[in-house]
């Protein structure tokens, strides 16, 4: 009974795995052509039984942890300056890096959630705090992928790349700014100024966040290095 409960997870785990295959495509299409609308489709979903959320794209922080899987796994591939095994201590594993990058990735939608709670004067629980954030993994998921494989660019030990990196970096944040300033635009019923400084404010408490966050776990796994 027990080989046959076991054989049964397996189904479905293999089932679930290839289904990503799919619906990753899927979702990351319509989130980069319709943000709006998945990031109001994240909020409608969590209202629906945990069996019945999103059946027709993946989860919002799953998708976000594929989508960091498949940027570190590109990077890997890439003849950079600085690999991150070159850094030893925890750092150098790969599941611990990919760890480190979803805490320090998840901090953008964290503080964006966290900021429209602020402005619609709503307490901070983790109820009110789930649904903002969820809809805010959607958009940062495109944002991380395309921002990060710019980063890359600039790290490989030619410069050929960096007008290339940094395009791409500039264009990533230009998607995700404009989603995001209509985002509260929609939200807060404010106008595209006031939405404009909250998002400007909002992207420099992120940024500052991950740096001292990347030194923070840099300085903590690189502990053990030989």
């Amino acid at each position: 009974m027990d080989f046959m409960k076991l054989l049964k997870s397996l189904e479905e785990l293999l089932y679930e795995l290839v289904s990503w295959l799919v619906f990753y495509p899927v979702t990351f299409w319509r989130t980069l052509s319709r943000p709006l609308q998945m990031m109001r489709y994240a909020d409608i979903e969590l209202g629906d039984n945990p069996e019945d959320q999103y059946e027709d794209t993946l989860s919002p922080p799953l998708f976000l942890l594929i989508t960091l899987m498949i940027a570190q796994s590109v990077a890997g591939l890439m003849p950079l300056a600085v690999k991150p095994e070159a850094l030893g201590g925890e750092l150098s594993s790969t599941a611990n890096l990919l760890i480190a990058r979803g805490v320090i990735f998840s901090v953008f939608p964290l503080v964006m959630a966290v900021t429209l709670l602020g402005k619609k004067g709503q307490r901070l629980t983790r109820n009110s705090l789930r649904p903002p954030f969820f809809s805010q993994c959607y958009v940062a998921a495109p944002f991380v992928m395309v921002a990060t494989l710019g980063l890359d660019m600039l790290m490989l030990k030619t410069d050929r790349w960096d007008g290339v990196g940094i395009a791409a970096m500039v264009l990533a944040t230009l998607w995700y700014g404009q989603a995001q300033i209509r985002w509260f635009m929609r939200d807060l019923a404010i106008g595209p100024v006031r939405a404009s400084l909250l998002v400007v404010a909002a992207l420099i408490i992120a940024l500052i966040a991950t740096l001292l966050l990347t030194v923070a776990i840099g300085l903590g796994l690189g502990q053990g290095k030989p």
